[in-house]
């Protein structure tokens, strides 16, 4: 028989092959070695969103809580994250799975687990990236006149273009906007300390974190840094995927100091004894200290701003576009959203990123239609419900790393299977308590309001909806159901595009 007749044919570019029915699993793959160690940390920053935490978080924090030690609250919170990101990203390189916290929970506490932390997750993360359209369309409406669902609506649509880019193109247009908001951030530090009449350390003296407020600052300060998390979502795209955990951990400490830093600068500028009424007083205080240093800066940092927003927008959508294509790819969603621009080899998934774009369209335009304030209610209700997510499952991703046995472990010791995650448990259920009883303060809800009880019970729901999703899936689809957080498929069953193209 001619050779030519017993080549297997090869499904038609955009299409998925399947395996045997006994794994029922897509075998399409992320694009291998194409993120570089500063891409990962890249789309972690750029999703925390720097200049976004400068003009509107540090002061909000300020102004709501009145805690003068915010820099030593950073600089706590960062440490405590940095610790339940030991954990988290040495089973990030383990199980190797795009849906980081579905694969890492179904490996290590059981594949109902797995299914009900991947729902959390892309509720957390849809949440967090939804609200940036409520604060996206309010800021233009204010700079340029207009309606913020019409902003909301033109921003939404570029966002949809960009996450079918190709990650490493994704990953330029990140880096520009974050270095240049960085240097912005660095002549804001610059403008605070050198218009200080003395240098005080008060914002780091740890008496100033026995107040009555400090709980709403904890609270704050986490969902300031929830983002860092991100470059989990790219292991099956790393060149080096040990830079994950570099990238995470050092994500989270380095913008610790970088707000930390930037809250000190700002009390300095105002007097670090009355930071909070400063900041209530002049809604736009950053913007004003800023402009010491020159109006060119003010007229930047305004720029920025929208493309700070856009860019952390972006590397959610990302992020959310991966946990789709692989727990599409596994059949626990449907698997036609596994779909994916590139064949095999996958460059950007399709089907993940228009999910993502069409669930934005819905809560945007339902958040539009009854009348909601894009600031008070939509950016504060759905980023609150997002970090509130996000902390619980970096504390269920330490639970996990606690129980891998010893011969699963791979590389690194007891610090990365054992203190570390005891200590983030430890420290991140403190801080889960503070960020639960203060939600009232994060949300501006009224005492006595339900609201704040509402969130936690969301997360709650969405975890138990995935679990009962997996009872449901090992009833009727034992295969999909034993294939839950399989990974990345073998590096023979999918042929890098150089050899399909061969």
């Amino acid at each position: 028989m001619p050779a030519t007749s017993r080549r297997r044919r090869q499904p038609p570019a955009g299409r998925t092959a399947r395996t045997s029915p006994m794994t029922a699993q897509v075998q399409v793959a992320l694009a291998r070695r194409t993120v570089t160690p500063a891409g990962l940390w890249t789309f972690g920053a750029a999703a925390s969103a720097p200049l976004v935490v400068l003009l509107g978080g540090i002061p909000a924090i300020y102004a709501a809580t009145g805690v003068t030690a915010l820099p030593a609250t950073y600089l706590l919170v960062a440490a405590t994250v940095a610790l339940l990101a030991v954990g988290y990203t040495a089973k990030a390189r383990q199980v190797s799975h795009p849906a980081a916290y579905y694969g890492i929970l179904a490996s290590g506490l059981g594949r109902g687990w797995g299914v009900a932390g991947g729902m959390v997750a892309l509720l957390a993360y849809n949440a967090i990236q939804i609200s940036l359209y409520g604060l996206l369309g309010a800021t233009l409406a204010a700079q340029l006149g207009g309606s913020w669902p019409v902003w909301a609506g033109i921003a939404l649509a570029s966002v949809a273009v960009f996450g079918r880019w190709p990650v490493v193109r994704s990953t330029w247009l990140l880096a520009g906007v974050l270095t240049v908001s960085l240097l912005v951030v660095a002549v804001f530090i610059a403008a605070g300390v050198g218009s200080a009449n003395t240098l005080s350390w008060d914002g780091f003296n740890a008496s100033g974190l026995a107040v009555g407020g400090i709980g709403g600052a904890v609270a704050f300060g986490v969902a300031s840094l929830m983002g860092i998390d991100a470059p989990g979502s790219f292991v099956e795209e790393a060149v080096d995927r040990r830079a994950v955990s570099r990238a995470t951990i050092t994500g989270a400490l380095v913008l610790g100091v970088v707000y930390a830093t930037a809250a000190w600068a700002m009390g300095l500028a105002v007097g670090p004894a009355s930071p909070g009424q400063a900041a209530a007083a002049d809604p736009d205080l950053p913007l004003t200290i800023l402009d010491r240093a020159g109006t060119f800066w003010v007229t930047a940092a305004g720029l920025l701003l929208i493309l700070a927003i856009i860019t952390a927008m972006l590397a959610f959508h990302s992020v959310i576009a991966r946990y789709v294509f692989a727990m599409a790819r596994e059949g626990v969603l449907p698997t036609g959203l596994a779909g994916a621009d590139g064949g095999a080899r996958v460059a950007a998934p399709r089907g993940g990123s228009l999910t993502q774009t069409a669930t934005a369209a819905v809560v945007v335009g339902g958040f539009a239609l009854v009348g909601a304030d894009p600031v008070g209610q939509m950016f504060a209700w759905l980023s609150t419900l997002g970090a509130l997510g996000l902390l619980c499952l970096l504390l269920a991703a330490s639970a996990s790393a606690l129980t891998a046995p010893k011969p699963a472990r791979g590389d690194g010791g007891l610090w990365q299977w054992r203190v570390a995650p005891t200590l983030g448990l430890l420290a991140g259920s403190v801080v889960l308590v503070a960020m639960v009883s203060n939600a009232g303060a994060l949300l501006g809800a009224a005492p006595g309001s339900l609201l704040p009880l509402l969130l936690p019970a969301i997360v709650a729901g969405t975890a138990a909806a995935g679990g009962m999703w997996a009872g449901h899936l090992r009833q009727t689809q034992p295969q999909v159901y034993a294939g839950i957080g399989h990974g990345t498929p073998a590096t023979n069953a999918v042929p890098d595009a150089i050899n399909v193209n061969i």
